[in-house]
């Protein structure tokens, strides 16, 4: 059993706790996700490593309520616990794979949409204690829905807030932010974007007009998050890779949003689950690395 050790709703619909998990703390990096279940018969929800205190043992979960089971998440209680905590899961981040000194010569900007705020902070936080200072937009569609605003000015060197209702901060869409940061004579070597999918997709087309390698991270569109399921199949460039076990990040540029936009619509129902099998045949799900 995994002990709750904090738990607290952030905003409407939108929730932080911290769980004891020692393993997994010492292991994760950023970029990582774990998978939760709240009972030994309840589904597999895989979730963004959102913080982790290896010397406390603990890590931070942010979640959203979409469906039953983080429905009953959201109900429980500081001293409750997790029947399984597994991870950490997928690959980390490529800039963990980058020395302090090569990290130091680049210009990051890091663009963090509603939830996704929470898989940027860790990154952010890491190239803090690296020495360095990213830039940072965060959207959200108003005000109250506005997460880890406090957090992330504390770790970014930059932090930009915008709201879709000019209710906080600067209005408009983050693709505007980076327009006028570009326009400002900014050079960024790298961006990341982690958000929903269609900001993602706005992101990356504008990104590649102006010239600027990006990152994203698939993790909204993961489901069991072995890829046994097949719920985070993605075409990258003239591949198809799988969110949970390829990534969940991947280059931007090269991701098909439109056809994964699509697919995940079709994949809510049974009736799309079987079509997609049947047409995608031995693609359809590849967790287990031994299909044919």
């Amino acid at each position: 059993m995994y002990k709750i050790l904090e738990a607290k709703e952030l905003t409407t619909n939108i929730f932080e706790m911290v769980v004891e998990a020692p393993r997994v703390a010492n292991k994760c990096m950023p970029g990582q996700f774990l998978i939760v279940r709240t009972d030994e018969n309840s589904e597999r929800i895989p979730l963004t490593i959102c913080d982790y205190d290896r010397e406390k043992g603990t890590i931070t979960i942010v979640f959203q309520i979409v469906g039953a089971s983080t429905k009953f998440m959201s109900g429980l209680k500081t001293g409750d616990s997790f029947h399984d905590v597994v991870g950490p899961l997928g690959k980390a981040s490529e800039l963990t794979e980058e020395s302090a000194d090569t990290l130091k010569n680049k210009k990051i900007l890091f663009v963090a949409g509603g939830v996704g705020t929470a898989p940027v902070y860790p990154q952010v936080k890491w190239l803090k204690s690296m020495g360095v200072d990213a830039d940072v937009i965060v959207g959200a569609k108003t005000k109250d829905l506005l997460i880890l605003e406090d957090e992330m000015k504390a770790v970014a060197g930059n932090l930009y807030v915008t709201t879709d209702d000019g209710s906080y901060g600067k209005s408009g869409m983050v693709t505007k932010v980076i327009e006028e940061l570009v326009a400002d004579g900014n050079k960024y070597d790298v961006c990341v974007a982690i958000g929903p999918m269609i900001m993602m997709k706005f992101v990356a087309k504008l990104t590649k007009e102006l010239g600027i390698p990006t990152i994203v991270s698939m993790n909204p569109i993961m489901v069991d998050g072995t890829g046994m399921c097949g719920a985070c199949r993605v075409v990258v460039g003239d591949e198809i890779k799988f969110a949970c076990v390829d990534g969940p990040e991947f280059d931007g540029h090269l991701v098909d949003f439109d056809g994964a936009m699509k697919r995940a619509q079709l994949y809510k129902t049974e009736e799309g689950r079987k079509m997609l099998e049947a047409t995608e045949g031995d693609t359809h799900h590849g967790g287990c690395g031994n299909c044919n």
